[in-house]
C-alpha cells in the first residue's frame, strides 16, 4: 500500500487505484513510486479500447497475457498505473484514458498538467 508520505494530485493522501487487476510499480495496488521506476508509473486511469490500442500502437502490449511475469493482459473497464509520459503521449493524440485524480501519484505532475488530469478526470 501507498506509504503515510505519498500524496495525490489534489495533495491528499494517495488512495489506491486497482487490486483486480493488482496494479503498481510495486504491485501495491496504488501508483506509487520511487528510484527504481524509470517510467513513473504515476497515472491511476481506467483503460479503455482506444488505449490500450494506442499504447500497442507504442510498442507497449498491455492487454496481451505474460504468465512468466504474473500478468495476466489487461481490458477496457481494468484500472491501471501508467507512464505518465505514455498518459500523456495519448492525451496528446486523443487516446487519453480517464483517470482517477485520488490515486494519481503527485509526482505525475512532473509530467503532465494537473488541468489535463482534471479534463480526464473518470466521472
Amino acid at each position: 500500500m501507498a506509504k503515510i508520505q505519498d500524496k495525490n494530485v489534489l495533495g491528499t493522501a494517495l488512495q489506491v487505484c486497482g487490486l483486480n487487476p493488482l496494479t503498481g510499480f510495486t504491485r501495491s495496488g496504488c501508483c506509487e513510486t520511487g528510484l527504481d521506476d524509470s517510467g513513473s508509473h504515476t497515472v491511476c486511469a481506467q483503460m479503455t479500447d482506444e488505449f490500450l490500442a494506442f499504447s500497442f500502437s507504442q510498442g507497449n502490449d498491455l492487454s496481451t497475457p505474460r504468465p512468466e511475469y504474473g500478468f495476466e493482459g489487461l481490458k477496457a473497464g481494468d484500472r491501471w498505473c501508467v507512464c505518465a509520459a505514455r498518459w500523456l503521449e495519448a492525451s496528446e493524440a486523443g487516446f487519453a484514458p480517464p483517470v482517477i485524480l485520488e490515486a494519481c501519484h503527485i509526482r505525475c505532475l512532473e509530467i503532465v498538467s494537473l488541468a489535463d488530469l482534471k479534463y480526464h478526470e473518470l466521472r
